[in-house]
């Protein structure tokens, strides 16, 4: 028995024990990792960030030896005994420096442990946050939050700026609530917060969308009485009230911050222009860039992009290309955004071609075309009415520069394609976007199902459903809408009743597409009162009805109940909030002809004319047919 316990002892420890490892320690380990002698030193050069160390033994001893057996041993007895005999003395100096060389973090954080154990030490903030750092550089986030608590609950004083940092790194690695949690927690009894620190954490919230709540910290930050609000934060507060659509709010901290003598930066000036531009109010936007040249505020090329995109939303395209004209003279440099607003806004203003020579200009202002630029020229030529082999080129060509094309350049396409009855390319394009693995393109299924819907290809419309629905797990309400309506176009009623309830089960909430889809089907299908009772519940559900819904009632009435009430349901229209548009007045004027009731017919022509709107052919049509009849019908009278 016993020579098997001593073999069993020997094969689990064949290494010297620790004690008589400690003359090799000694000497071995300190000759392995000896400093240069005399002469090597003077052809020493330290490395840049190092010079500072050359004039500290101590610091001198960490970069040569004590570094490489960190690297080495890892931290652990070895280490421990070589820290004693190179005499490195244990303060917060050492502490900073091991936690800033290049060895692995999970050592660094075993030594900060280590030395946080040991009689008469104790770190204080700066060592804290030199941990802090490193494990956010290194992502270990819950070593991370556990290291910040541990120094919130320590006795060691944390400053304004050390707080500011925790906000933003734990704000980094979207830990919101902690980062209030912290704030609060020092706020209350280590630190009293300046601007800066309320920034940081305003920020954050900036970042992560917590918008009302920036407005509340605003409140506390003023009410502390010591510190107040500088540009930082009204950049923030102004930005954070626009998008919470709180317009006014933002022009009173833009009045306020000016009347307390801050100059504002460029980027306020642009958050109040496009809100100004949103609210309609494009002169007060134009009379901003006044302001800011005349403080001497220089715009930037965000700020163009405002004023750009702003000016071709209120129709003034000219005013908005002069503006890029403008600043390329003041020496500007354009982006893609803001050449992709101008392109856009040009190519919806049926100025392609200057679109295209904008396109080209790009290239000479080394300004290189994203997948959008792409995406808004060949959207454009299909607006414009283009042959679609230029789209096709397009596609080409973007190819070519190496440009990838995402779902939404399929969309484009396949949309144009089927708008200009080209089915069989749109259906190619989709097989193209399968095989590039690109997700189920809701919007491009929907096109090409209206598309062969209308071609009564309804079989092939429902299996594109079927294979939508089969790939996504659901569709989008607008795809059962639209599949929906053809399914009632054809007459089969029960598959597009059948659809909707299937469509409210899987949680999507019909809205007036689809109630106006299949109240065309009950029309269609003579259930008039089916018709006006979805009518009602759609209204029941709050979803208001739109002109086309009182539009296909009306259709129906004029159809199957005959003037009387069709002439009822128009009177209740124009007095209620959807007024009668050309279709309204047209379909009551049809059935007016068709009854014969001509000096009926006659003044609601007038009305029409008088309200601006055009009989329609079918209309008109009807009207010759009624008044032949009428003649007809008086020659076989009088014979």
């Amino acid at each position: 028995m016993l020579p098997g316990f001593v073999t069993a002892r020997r094969f689990i420890s064949t290494s010297t024990p620790f004690t008589q490892r400690l003359k090799q320690t000694e000497n071995e380990i300190v000759k392995m990792f000896r400093l240069p002698d005399s002469q090597e030193e003077n052809h020493y050069v330290p490395m840049e960030g190092r010079r500072v160390l050359r004039k500290d033994p101590n610091a001198r001893k960490l970069d040569e030896r004590f570094i490489r057996i960190l690297k080495i041993f890892k931290w652990g007895p070895d280490a421990e005994k070589a820290l004693e005999v190179l005499k490195l003395k244990l303060d917060i100096r050492l502490v900073r420096e091991v936690l800033k060389i290049d060895v692995e973090v999970h050592v660094k954080i075993q030594f900060f442990k280590w030395a946080g154990k040991k009689r008469n030490f104790e770190h204080d903030s700066t060592t804290y946050m030199a941990l802090i750092r490193c494990l956010d550089e290194n992502r270990l986030v819950g070593e991370l939050w556990r290291t910040i608590q541990d120094m919130v609950k320590s006795p060691c004083a944390i400053g304004p700026s050390e707080l500011s940092e925790i906000v933003k790194i734990l704000g980094r690695v979207k830990m919101v609530n902690k980062a209030l949690s912290i704030f609060y927690q020092v706020k209350g009894r280590k630190c009293r917060p300046t601007a800066g620190t309320y920034n940081s954490v305003i920020l954050m919230l900036m970042q992560e969308g917590h918008h009302e709540k920036v407005h509340e910290l605003y409140n506390e930050m003023c009410s502390e009485g010591h510190c107040f609000p500088d540009t930082v934060t009204y950049s923030a507060l102004i930005s954070a009230f626009g998008k919470l659509n709180r317009d006014d709010s933002a022009v009173r901290l833009f009045d306020e911050m000016k009347e307390n003598g801050l100059q504002p930066t460029a980027k306020i000036y642009t958050t109040l222009m496009g809100i100004y531009f949103k609210l309609g109010k494009v002169e007060e936007a134009l009379n901003l860039v006044h302001e800011m040249r005349m403080r001497r505020c220089v715009p930037t090329v965000y700020t163009y992009t405002e004023l750009i995109r702003g000016l071709g939303k209120s129709g003034r395209v000219e005013d908005a290309y002069g503006v890029y004209k403008n600043m390329l003279k003041d020496g500007c440099k354009p982006d893609v955004v803001l050449m992709n607003n101008l392109i856009n806004i040009l190519g919806r203003s049926d100025r392609l071609k200057e679109a295209v020579e904008l396109f080209e200009e790009m290239r000479l202002l080394n300004c290189t075309p994203n997948v959008v630029t792409y995406n808004t020229i060949i959207k454009s030529l299909f607006e414009d009415k283009a042959p679609p082999s230029e789209a096709s080129s397009w596609l080409e060509r973007m190819k070519k520069d190496g440009v990838v094309p995402s779902s939404f350049t399929y969309s484009i396409l396949i949309d144009g394609f089927c708008k200009t009855n080209r089915v069989e390319k749109a259906l190619l394009l989709l097989e193209e976007m399968d095989e590039k693995g690109f997700p189920p393109c809701p919007a491009a299924y929907c096109s090409l199902i209206n598309s062969l819907g209308k071609a009564k290809r309804y079989e092939a419309a429902n299996e594109l459903f079927q294979e939508l629905k089969e790939n996504c797990g659901s569709s989008s309400v607008r795809v059962y809408a639209v599949m929906i309506k053809h399914f009632g176009k054809c007459g089969r009623f029960n598959e597009a009743m059948g659809l909707f309830n299937e469509m409210k089960k899987l949680g999507c909430i019909p809205d007036v597409y689809a109630y106006n889809a299949l109240i065309t089907g009950m029309v269609r299908a003579d259930m008039m009162d089916e018709a006006f009772s979805l009518f009602r519940t759609m209204e029941e559900n709050g979803c208001n009805p739109d002109i086309n819904s009182h539009n296909i009632i009306l259709n129906g009435l004029a159809r199957t109940g005959g003037p009387k009430r069709a002439m009822e349901m128009f009177a209740k229209m124009k007095s209620s909030t959807i007024k009668p548009d050309a279709v309204s007045y047209n379909t009551v004027l049809g059935c007016l002809s068709r009854a014969g009731l001509f000096e009926e017919a006659t003044k609601l022509m007038k009305e029409m004319n008088s309200k601006g709107f055009e009989y329609d052919l079918i209309t008109y049509s009807s009207i010759l047919e009624a008044v032949g009849k009428v003649d007809e019908d008086r020659n076989m009278a009088e014979s």
